[in-house]
């Protein structure tokens, strides 16, 4: 490793700390400037944009923003209240499950922010130690995202697949990554269970509550959403919302049914042209008059639509049907937290993948010669690597974007990469994340914390937990279905 390519591994690296310090745009926007960096400075040569990620992100966000708008959000979480309410005792348990399934749903993790006072409420009334399920669920809400047939995350790791040759469905990664996370879920749930001393056995908690002031703030407020009233459009855009999951696993399962069409590939020398039509047949004498000689044609037989379009058109089209049936306002949408929050991760996925892919790219022979023993003998070990750089980019869209065609080019394969894929969440081992920090502001009690010493707080064990047993089980869960042919 040349000391001109640490030199500039250390400019990388520099902007996605910096861009963490200051989160949300900067994130994206300061990796421009280790992109202005390496292009202008070095002379390297930039990578490509992962244009078709941030598409499919743009047209998701909208549609769950859309919903968020119509009031169809607000359904989704009294459900969810529903449920913990009725069985508070074992709300450690649901109240992971309850967010974990509101991201698969929508799509981002995001969601979840209303869920949080109510987990934090039912366990204060209930007299458990809020910091159990708040740090579990916080945790759950982001495991969530490598199990969404919408998230960024799971559509790069298909369209980044197919691209290096390994070609999977939505389906075939949710039937590894479901049963994995879910797994993971459950063990740090029990891990959590007894964690830290009960309220009534915890000094420092009775000393606080001896204060009347303090007991009024912890025991008097009552966050709920029961008392709202759902109108009919805003269920409707719900069904809407699922109606368009449905229609996009369909199709991701049955892809023979979508519109097929004819590639035509003109080789002229070295130089490739190709020209996609729909059932349209074009001649070399045809091509011959356009300026182009060529020595030989080929035609591809006929290819289905790809699934990142078809994402894009379903989600796209919900979005509209909820505006026009069901009373959604799209000022309403741009103003709330899910379309806000997925336009900062467009950003984020922009600057970060492009600055990866920019030194990666530059560098691919080097790094595969320095790392083709380690991954040759344990492939899995990429797992640490996806698990790193997420503690620096908060974002697993952003992880796969910029390690998956790494990974591929080490000559890793495509289901062992979908074994470990669990591992792209690691940005809860600094608690600087959103939800996190919510979630601490959000227990009344003060048991969820940050913690002195900053890596001991109260994301870090379930977390850690989680990740360790759901890499682990989807390794093994991927190794079982190679072995079976279906992945």
């Amino acid at each position: 490793m040349s000391l001109i390519m640490i030199l500039q591994l250390c400019i990388v690296l520099a902007a996605l700390w910096l861009g963490s310090r200051y989160g949300s745009l900067a994130l994206g926007a300061i990796s421009g400037i280790g992109l202005a960096i390496l292009v202008f400075g070095f002379g390297m040569k930039p990578g490509t944009p992962p244009t078709d990620v941030i598409y499919i992100i743009i047209a998701a966000v909208t549609c769950a923003g859309i919903m968020q708008a119509s009031g169809g959000m607000d359904w989704l979480i009294q459900l969810a209240e529903k449920m913990l309410r009725k069985h508070p005792d074992r709300i450690t348990f649901l109240a992971p499950l309850a967010t974990f399934v509101l991201t698969v749903l929508v799509g981002t993790g995001h969601v979840v922010y209303t869920l949080m006072p109510i987990i934090c409420d039912i366990a204060i009334k209930k007299g458990i130690r809020p910091e159990r399920p708040c740090g579990i669920a916080s945790i759950a809400s982001q495991i969530g995202i490598t199990c969404s047939p919408i998230a960024a995350a799971v559509v790069a790791f298909i369209t980044i697949s197919g691209t290096n040759g390994y070609t999977i469905s939505i389906p075939q990664v949710l039937m590894v990554t479901f049963p994995a996370c879910l797994l993971g879920i459950f063990m740090a749930s029990l891990a959590s269970y007894r964690r830290g001393k009960d309220l009534d056995k915890d000094p420092e908690f009775q000393k606080k509550i001896a204060d009347p002031a303090q007991r009024e703030y912890i025991y008097g407020s009552n966050a709920t959403t029961l008392d709202r009233k759902i109108a009919p459009e805003s269920k409707r855009a719900v069904y809407i919302f699922f109606g368009a999951l449905l229609v996009i696993v369909f199709f991701a399962i049955f892809q023979d049914l979508l519109p097929t069409y004819d590639t035509v590939k003109a080789i002229d020398g070295d130089a490739t042209v190709e020209l996609m039509a729909s059932r349209v047949t074009i001649t070399a004498d045809q091509l011959a008059k356009l300026g182009i000689a060529v020595e030989g044609l080929t035609k591809i037989n006929p290819t289905p639509l790809k699934m990142n379009l078809v994402i894009q058109i379903v989600m796209i089209t919900a979005a509209a049907l909820m505006i026009i049936f069901c009373k959604a306002k799209p000022k309403k949408a741009i103003a709330g937290p899910v379309w806000q929050s997925g336009m900062v991760a467009v950003v984020a996925i922009y600057g970060i993948a492009w600055l990866a892919d920019t030194y990666f790219a530059n560098y691919l022979g080097e790094i595969q010669q320095m790392l083709s023993g380690m991954v040759e003998k344990y492939p899995w070990s990429i797992a640490f690597a996806f698990f790193l750089v997420s503690v620096l980019v908060n974002s697993q869209g952003a992880v796969v974007v910029s390690m998956l065609p790494l990974a591929y080019g080490l000559g890793i394969d495509g289901w062992i990469l979908l074994g470990v894929f669990p591992s792209v969440y690691g940005y809860f081992f600094i608690p600087n994340y959103p939800s996190d920090i919510a979630t601490v502001n959000f227990d009344r009690t003060g048991t969820t914390v940050i913690g002195k010493y900053l890596l001991n707080h109260s994301f870090m064990m379930p977390g850690m937990v989680h990740t360790v047993v759901a890499c682990i089980a989807g390794y093994l869960i991927a190794l079982l279905y190679h072995s079976l042919g279906w992945i």
